[in-house]
């Protein structure tokens, strides 16, 4: 069979700020980098999906790829959803639009495109790639990710399986609860998650977070910074990372708070799972290598004191960044035509 002819699986990772895509033969993927649009799901379910099925056909033409030989598709996307695709009648919690509540996005998309879908929750998607690259595909290994991004994705990996639950909701790490008043600058905050929760590890840990709960806890301290200047919390959350990147105190300060309580929920996961692996992944640490070590020894940091067994447990950086996602979503498809 000639290497134009292979059948090919499509990952499409649906995130609140873009979507990505990738293809996969079995053998190896198709997309090195990125390959990503702005997301329209705040706008609507249907735009949404056309945007979906108009980025798929870009990406492919982009790399060369024939549309025919795409056979079934991945996608991703943040949850709560089933384990068969159905958005909670709560909708998304990073979507912010009423039509997304009960969706049948999996569905949808398979009508739109003629082809069958699979899915998976993209924390999940992401979890199971970088298991993947750590332990390969067969073995007896846990994983726990946390992934950051617009919110906190995440999934607990066993076996080379994500554990999805009976409803959909293992892997909605991002909605663990939190002391998150031992966090320093936070005694006094009232970190509220668009799921509605006060103090999961989303309303402290992620994009939305800054914008919401850590920039107006912190930036009183500072108010002669440039991002006190600019009078836009959401611009402002968006120049964090390039500033924690420079060393820039305040925002060191700022993401020292999210890798604090993501050393309390990777602590409450080595007392439930015992993983050999924990993993950080998302836009947040697409950064340089210092400051990824740096954000590494915070998490290790603000763990409580490890027995000896538990406290060797590595933790990693997502392998391939942003794109991990679309890969594990891939990758899910994939096991279905294996099958």
């Amino acid at each position: 069979m000639s290497s134009f002819s292979v059948p090919l699986v499509a990952g499409v990772d649906l995130g609140g700020t873009a979507v990505n895509y990738t293809f996969f033969d079995g053998a190896q993927f198709l997309v090195e980098g990125l390959c990503e649009h702005p997301s329209f799901a705040t706008q609507s379910p249907e735009i949404c999906l056309q945007q979906m099925a108009d980025g798929l056909k870009i990406a492919a033409e982009l790399h060369g790829i024939p549309v025919n030989r795409i056979k079934i598709i991945g996608l991703g996307t943040p949850g709560p959803a089933s384990p068969a695709g159905v958005i909670s009648r709560n909708g998304s919690t990073n979507f912010a639009h009423a039509g997304w509540s009960g969706f049948d996005v999996r569905g949808a998309l398979s009508e739109k495109l003629g082809l069958p879908v699979t899915y998976i929750n993209d924390g999940n998607a992401g979890a199971l790639w970088g298991h993947f690259v750590l332990f390969g595909a067969q073995n007896e290994a846990t994983s726990i990710s946390a992934i950051i991004g617009t919110g906190l994705g995440g999934g607990c990996v066993i076996r080379n399986q994500v554990l999805s639950g009976s409803h959909g909701f293992a892997g909605e790490l991002g909605h663990v609860m939190l002391p998150y008043r031992d966090i320093p600058g936070l005694e006094n905050a009232r970190p509220l998650c668009n799921c509605g929760r006060i103090g999961d590890l989303e309303s402290v840990c992620s994009l939305t977070a800054l914008e919401k709960s850590l920039l107006p806890a912190f930036l009183p301290r500072y108010p002669d910074h440039d991002l006190a200047k600019l009078g836009d919390l959401r611009k402002a959350a968006r120049l964090v990372r390039g500033l924690a990147e420079q060393g820039d105190a305040l925002a060191r300060q700022l993401f020292a708070a999210q890798a604090h309580a993501l050393g309390m929920f990777f602590d409450q996961m080595i007392t439930t799972f015992d993983p050999d692996a924990l993993i950080v992944g998302g836009g947040a640490i697409e950064t340089t290598l210092e400051f990824q070590q740096w954000f590494l020894v915070q998490i290790r940091a603000a763990m409580p004191q490890q027995w000896d067994e538990s406290s060797a447990i590595p933790i990693h950086v997502m392998p391939n960044g942003d794109t991990a996602g679309a890969r594990g979503a891939a990758l899910q498809a994939f096991k279905q035509i294996a099958a």
